[in-house]
């Protein structure tokens, strides 16, 4: 398993790089990441105006995000959520 401060730096850097090819505003996309146990929380911040390009159509967006993130670190034994706040 990788260092606990490197995997989350890197799931923090992940989630903004791909926000950050969805959104007009691409300078006010933030990541914020908390963690509490075994779970790491990442909270996705984009100016008001990009909020309907990060949830998509029905939620389909957000839901691929979540998707690719919980992929992404589910073999290094974590639990991942996204949450995303204008």
């Amino acid at each position: 398993m990788r260092p606990v401060a490197a995997m989350r730096k890197q799931m923090s850097e992940l989630l903004t790089t791909i926000a950050k090819t969805l959104v007009s505003n691409p300078d006010e996309v933030a990541v914020k990441e908390s963690e509490r146990g075994n779970t790491v929380i990442l909270e996705l911040s984009v100016s008001p105006e990009d909020m309907g390009k990060i949830i998509g159509k029905g939620g389909r967006r957000a839901q691929a995000i979540r998707t690719i993130m919980k992929a992404k670190y589910l073999r290094d034994g974590k639990r991942v959520i996204v949450d995303i706040v204008g």
